[in-house]
Formats: C-alpha cells, sequence, structure tokens
C-alpha cells in the first residue's frame, strides 16, 4: 500500500468528490514541486515505446478526459509518467454543468457516478491555456465536444493545431444532446464535416454497449470511423446508471464494474476493425495486470481515470514496471509484440 492509499486518499475521501478535486487541482498549481518529483514517477524505456496514428508516445498509458476538463494541470500532470494527456473534454462556450451534487463515490467496488455535463471554462479559455502550456515532454489529445457539428468545428479548428490530436467526446451520457451523434447518420455527417480540416490523429470516444442490438449500432459508428480516416476509438465511456444521490437522479458510472466489458468491448472491435485501427482502452483499469490485459485483448493504448483517483500518482509507474516484467520475461523485445489473445 502507498503513501496515497493509507493516508491521502481517505483524508481527501473525507471531503465531497469536487471539493477534493478542488484540493487536487490546487496541488497541482505548484508547478515545480511535480517536476522535481519528476523521476519518483517516470519509467524510461525503449521497450514501452510505441505510436498511434503518428503520434510517438513514451508508454502507452493516458489519463483520460474529464479529470483535466479545463487544461489547467497538464504541465504538472505530464510529471508523473503519463505517455499522453487527454485534456477536456472542451466546449465552445462556457457552461455551468448540471445542479450539484453531481458525483458520488462507491469506494466497495471502486467506482464513481457523475452526472456533471460538462461543466467547462470554454473554447477560448481552452485555447489560451494550450497555447501557455511548455510541457513538451508527452503528447497531448484534445478532447472536444458540442450540441451541433457547428460546435464541434469551433472546436476542432481551434483546438487541432495546439494537440498531438483530437478525441471527440459523443458519448457523455449526462449532456442532453450530444447522444444524437451515436446514429449512425448523424455520425456520418459530423465526420464528414471534419474531415477535409483533418491534419492530426482523430479519435472517437464511443459508449459502452450491453446488449446486440447497441453492439450492432456501436459497431456501425466504427465502420463510419473507417470510412471517414479516424485514426481510432476510444472504448469506452461511462455506463448510464440511476443514482438519487445526484441532483438529476442519474448519472455516469466509472471505474471497475465496467472493466469486464471494457475488455469484451476492446476484443470485439479488434476483430471487428483489424490490425490496424487503434483502440485506447478506458474503464476499469487500476492496476498493471488491468492495463496488461486490456493490451492483449486488443488495445494499443490504456486511459486511467477513475483508477487514477482511487490509486493516486505512483499507478502509471507500476503499471509500466509490469508491462516490462511481462516483455522481460516473455523475452519479447517490445510493447509492440505482446501477444494479442483471442476469445471472449
Amino acid at each position: 500500500m502507498s503513501i496515497y492509499t493509507n493516508l491521502i486518499r481517505p483524508l481527501l475521501f473525507t471531503l465531497p468528490p469536487e471539493r477534493a478535486q478542488k484540493l487536487a487541482e490546487v496541488a497541482f498549481q505548484a508547478k515545480p514541486l511535480w517536476k522535481t518529483l519528476r523521476p519518483f514517477f517516470q519509467v524510461d524505456d525503449e521497450r514501452l515505446h510505441t505510436d498511434v496514428g503518428g503520434i510517438h508516445l513514451p508508454n502507452p498509458i493516458g489519463l483520460a478526459a474529464g479529470y483535466d476538463k479545463d487544461c489547467r494541470m497538464i504541465e504538472s500532470l505530464s510529471n508523473l509518467g503519463f505517455g499522453y494527456i487527454v485534456a477536456g473534454t472542451v466546449v465552445a462556450e462556457p457552461r455551468q454543468g448540471n445542479p450539484r451534487p453531481r458525483i458520488a463515490r462507491n469506494p466497495s467496488e471502486h467506482s464513481l457516478v457523475n452526472s456533471l455535463g460538462f461543466p467547462s471554462h470554454g473554447l477560448k479559455a481552452a485555447a489560451d491555456r494550450l497555447k501557455r502550456n511548455t510541457s513538451r515532454g508527452i503528447p497531448l489529445l484534445a478532447s472536444i465536444s458540442g450540441l451541433s457539428i457547428e460546435d464541434f468545428s469551433h472546436c476542432y479548428q481551434t483546438l487541432q493545431p495546439l494537440a498531438s490530436g483530437v478525441e471527440l467526446n459523443i458519448s457523455s451520457p449526462n449532456t442532453e444532446g450530444i447522444r444524437m451523434f451515436q446514429e449512425p447518420p448523424q455520425l456520418e455527417e459530423l465526420l464528414s464535416a471534419l474531415k477535409p480540416s483533418k491534419e492530426k490523429p482523430l479519435f472517437l470516444k464511443l459508449p459502452p454497449y450491453f446488449d446486440e442490438a447497441q453492439r450492432s449500432r456501436i459497431l456501425e459508428l466504427v465502420d463510419m470511423c473507417l470510412k471517414y480516416g479516424v485514426d481510432g476509438v476510444t472504448a469506452a465511456n461511462t455506463r448510464p446508471v440511476e443514482d438519487d444521490r445526484l441532483a438529476v437522479g442519474r448519472g455516469g458510472l466509472s471505474g471497475k464494474p465496467l472493466y469486464p466489458h471494457m475488455l469484451r468491448i476492446v476484443r470485439e472491435i479488434r476483430r471487428h476493425a483489424g490490425d490496424k485501427f487503434i483502440i485506447n482502452a478506458c474503464g476499469g483499469i487500476s492496476s498493471g495486470e488491468d492495463a496488461l490485459s486490456a493490451l492483449q485483448a486488443g488495445a494499443n493504448t490504456v486511459q486511467l481515470f477513475t483508477g487514477f483517483i482511487y490509486e493516486g500518482p505512483g499507478l502509471m509507474k507500476r503499471i509500466n514496471r509490469h508491462i516490462l516484467n511481462f516483455i522481460e520475461r516473455e523475452g519479447i523485445l517490445s510493447l509492440g509484440a505482446i501477444p494479442r489473445e483471442s476469445g471472449d
């Protein structure tokens, strides 16, 4: 057990979730501190290097969208051992999000339920911060969303030049309006509108699915990605659930309960889309074993969110060490040589 899980997390968890997050944001404003601590979190080994859509990553561990919504903590977070950071989700105009309370913890199962609804300082504030970002060590993806093609296009054209790539979020269960882009005709219209402006890798964040009808529709969205040159997907976002602890009575479940579903979804998308399509596995990953299983299931990278909150800043180092130990034990030369398993 770490200092974080024994001491810091119990203290943070005495606070309401959003207040604890604000405290973390304050801590991450101490940029010189995290730069000094960088050697304690880094694992620098060429065998962990990988490439996604032309973006070179020092390791396959990403910070998922939602943690740094307004691009305020990038420089500090870049010192914690991530291979890349997904900043945002950014929307065109400032938004208050849904009423509070809008986050609830389930510590016994290492999960969260949130109904945030994209609270955001807006596109201009995010762009200004990205222009001032001095952390050039690891790639940055900009997560964007909108309620219209015009919103998406405005965010895309503004942030694409400031990031290594862009992730389109059409799958938040907490924001009315964006789920229309989960319908294949609407997604096709969106991707068709963005394609002429595409200069850097583009990813689509998918919702999870739990039955055959949902599976067929999500695989149609994957087909749209292949048709319009989208480089890959992030699979998957939170699961819609009812929760009376939240002001709106419902939210998106993240964390450990999603893990087996994420593995299934990664396997099925890999079989459907082929070997060259990029899959970023997101959902319930909180250990080296979890991350390695996702890579073996067919993921190119993994993204952390709830696991990062529960396990703390030492998690990325533990995951990277676990992957390296596997590589050494199996006598393989690189991350890309990790064999993919088959079956459900």
